[in-house]
This record gives C-alpha cells, sequence and structure tokens, in this order.
C-alpha cells in the first residue's frame, strides 16, 4: 500500500475514534491519536500477518495491545479492515456493545484483554517463548504506552526476553511522553529510554511514530533479523495527534470535545491528511 494510500486511512481512523468518543461521551482521546499511525503501519503495511475470516487461524501474528485504554484506534483499524461490521463502532461505550473501555478479547481480531497496564510485555513474551520453543513462525509484537513503562513488570519482562534471546518479540513504545495528568520526564524521567533497553540486552530503533516511512523501513526486516535478541522500537509520537487544539496538551488524556473544539476537531479530520 501506498504511504498516501495509508495517510487517508489514518485521518479515517482519528474521524472514527473522535465520533465514537463523543457518542459514548467517553474514551482516550489522546492516546488513540498518537498510537494511530502505528496501528495503520502494522495493518496496512505488510507488517502483520493475519486473517480476517479466521482471526484465530494458527499461522496469524499475535498482536498484544498492551495500552489497551486506547482501543478506540484499534477498534476502528480492525473495523475498517473487517474483523466486524463498521457499524459496530456507533456502539462503543453503550450497554450491549461488545466494544467496552478498554481492549477486550471477545472482540474479533484482538488477542488479549488488556488495560491493566504493564502486563502486555509479559504476555507477549510468553508467546513468544512458546513459538520458539513449538517451532512456529509466527512473531509476536507488542504496543506498550510509554506511561505503563513505570510498572516493574515491564521489566521483568524486559529481563526474561532477553535472557530467552527471543528474537521472534518486537515491543513498540507510543512515546508521546505524557502519562494521565503529567509529561513522564517532570513525574520520574525516562531517559535516556533507548540505552535502557539496551542495557536490557535488546536491539533497538528510535523512530518517528508519526512517519509511515520509518515506521516501516524500521519494521522491514523483522521476520529476517538473526540478532538472538528481542527487538524494541521507540516511536516518538504526540499525544492528541491530528487534532490542532489536542495535541501535546495533557487536558485531551481523557476528555471529549464539544461545541466550537468538536466543530474543529471534525473539521480539521475531515481535512487533513
Amino acid at each position: 500500500m501506498e504511504v498516501c494510500e495509508m495517510k487517508e486511512i489514518a485521518r479515517r481512523v482519528r474521524y472514527q475514534v473522535l465520533e465514537m468518543i463523543v457518542s459514548a461521551g467517553k474514551g482516550h482521546i489522546g492516546g488513540s491519536f498518537s498510537c494511530t499511525d502505528i496501528l495503520i503501519a502494522l495493518y496496512h503495511g505488510g507488517i502483520l500477518r493475519f486473517d480476517v475470516k479466521n482471526p484465530k487461524w494458527s499461522g496469524r501474528d499475535r498482536f498484544i495491545f498492551s495500552k489497551g485504554h486506547s482501543t478506540e484506534a484499534l477498534y476502528a483499524v480492525l473495523a475498517n479492515l473487517g474483523f466486524f461490521p463498521v457499524s459496530e463502532l456507533c456502539t462503543y461505550g453503550k450497554g450491549g456493545s461488545i466494544l467496552g473501555g478498554h481492549a477486550d478479547n471477545k472482540v474479533p481480531g484482538i488477542e488479549v484483554s488488556t488495560g491493566s497496564l504493564g502486563h502486555g510485555l509479559g504476555i507477549a513474551a510468553g508467546l513468544a517463548l512458546a513459538a520458539k520453543l513449538d517451532k512456529k513462525d509466527y512473531l509476536t509484537l507488542a504496543l506498550l504506552g510509554d506511561g505503563e513503562c513505570y510498572e516493574g513488570s515491564i521489566w521483568e519482562a524486559a529481563m526474561f526476553a532477553a535472557h530467552h534471546r527471543l528474537e521472534n518479540l518486537v515491543a513498540i513504545v507510543d512515546r508521546n511522553g505524557q502519562i494521565t495528568l503529567d509529561y513522564t520526564e517532570e513525574c520520574n524521567r525516562f531517559e535516556p529510554f533507548d540505552d535502557k533497553w539496551r542495557a536490557f540486552g535488546w536491539d533497538v530503533r528510535v523512530v518517528d511514530g508519526h512517519s509511515f516511512e520509518a515506521l516501516l523501513e524500521a519494521f522491514m526486516d523483522v521476520r529476517a533479523r538473526n540478532a538472538q535478541r528481542p527487538l524494541m522500537i521507540i516511536a516518538k509520537t504526540v499525544k492528541g495527534k491530528g487534532v490542532s487544539f489536542m495535541e501535546g496538551e495533557l487536558y485531551w488524556h481523557h476528555n471529549v470535545p464539544k461545541g466550537d473544539k468538536l466543530d474543529t476537531a471534525r473539521s480539521e479530520l475531515a481535512l487533513n491528511g
């Protein structure tokens, strides 16, 4: 798929996320917008192996959406691919819907229920080890939020993955630099973030998380690596990406635009991309 096509899909996904959250009156809009381009690169860039008609296909790659509270973006991506009807997005956050506020494995295309932050990497490492022991060739990928990297379980999983030389494990951090009500470097700084992962025995790549060219280049050789180390991709992103007044603003971690703000967001997402 051409980059221009992926940009258009990303614009559409962000617009759908906006409407889902407005309709439900709740949702993590900032983090959903920051990880949208990463998801598009994975699902539309020929990186992930999956089968829409058979979501549990044994040869699929296992994708663990660890930052499960930003699941609105993943829901939209999966619906557009055909895992479930796009019309289901209108039910998000409402009684009887399969689409709740955190990723749920009852939804076609979602591997595990997540949102209890800090657990996704451990699950992914276990799946990667199982694949290695069973001599299976699927990859396991996990998308983390940078805020959840404060959890000790993340670093336990990081040590485990390096110890077992899980070259079939790829982790991506949505490095938007924010947590719920603060900036990571003011709350409890991470930097040098890349060196920390290297010290734990991982290969590390740092990329622009909103550049499809950079993301696709970072993912290009994930099936051909011979490093005997897990791979960490730190994707530098902007929380609220795509709507000017949301970008980099803490307020939009979990708030719903209304009135003129909503009109502006709809207008920008309809025109951009």
